[in-house]
């Protein structure tokens, strides 16, 4: 097992890169923020077979997160993230920090319509400036041939997927299946705010929204279906919904009964916010 050489400014980075280009190697990328977890790695897998090298980014953004967010919290272990990229077999890890990634004076914010409004830009309006600000900042700097990103986070995807047309960047963006636990609760690093108790709560949100999108897929209307499916998260437990909402597939404009979509939603558990999707199947 041999440990990914770990680089933490963008002149190294390029260094390494440059390398392995003139060796005529292909790239993939996996942006994350560490602490990383089961469905991770399931990106770092998918890497490795796309390409050659496969480089994995752990940054904590700032800028995708509220003042009132939890930042500071935010869970991080860069030892383990490392070990755990070892046994995976990654071979770079870029770990810059926010004086790196934001230098004095930096002004620059990048803005991406379509897929971004509504759901979560309606409860975090800043998130998404700061995600394609970041993802475009990582892309330029890495040059990658592929990026993987997790559909679990299935707006973001979106977005980034937008973020590369609009700008034509040389990136080809690859979605990968939500990792789960066995009682079907998706993979995330905020699952470790949650004790054993909600986490029991928490594993039935995947169940409500495959329960949900059977329902549409066979013809209930949508808004009596999502009340539904709000009112059955509340009585599991979860303290509020901030939605449940069917979108088109790729362009996340509303979804029309018949047709191939995505069931997204978010609500919170005591302190914590928790996020899911699953598919609609065609009629």
């Amino acid at each position: 097992m041999s440990r990914p050489i770990v680089v933490d400014n963008v002149v190294a980075l390029r260094a390494q890169i440059r390398a392995w280009r003139q060796d005529g190697l292909r790239i993939a990328m996996v942006p994350t923020m560490g602490a990383l977890h089961d469905g991770h790695i399931s990106l770092v897998r998918i890497a490795l077979e796309k390409a050659d090298r496969c480089l994995v980014s752990i940054f904590v953004n700032p800028t995708q997160f509220a003042p009132t967010e939890d930042l500071d919290k935010y869970p991080r272990q860069l030892a383990r993230d490392l070990e755990r990229l070892a046994e995976a077999g990654a071979h770079l890890a870029f770990t810059p920090d926010v004086a790196g990634m934001y230098p004095t004076g930096f002004a620059t914010k990048i803005s991406v319509g379509g897929p971004s409004s509504g759901l979560e830009s309606d409860f975090r309006p800043s998130f998404f400036d700061g995600v394609a600000t970041v993802v475009a900042k990582l892309f330029l700097q890495a040059l990658p041939d592929y990026a993987i990103f997790g559909e679990k986070d299935y707006q973001q995807l979106c977005v980034v997927r937008q973020l590369c047309r609009d700008l034509d960047l040389p990136v080809q963006i690859i979605g990968a299946p939500t990792v789960r636990d066995a009682h079907g609760l998706a993979m995330s690093s905020r699952n470790a705010y949650l004790g054993e108790a909600e986490l029991e709560v928490a594993r039935k949100l995947n169940a409500i929204l495959r329960r949900t999108a059977t329902a549409l897929a066979a013809g209930a209307d949508e808004a009596g279906a999502t009340d539904e499916a709000g009112r059955a998260l509340v009585e599991a437990g979860f303290q509020r919904v901030d939605y449940i909402a069917a979108r088109e597939n790729l362009t996340l404009a509303p979804w029309r009964s018949g047709r191939d979509g995505r069931l997204l939603a978010a609500a919170w558990l005591g302190k914590t916010r928790l996020i899911d999707n699953v598919e609609i199947p065609s009629a």
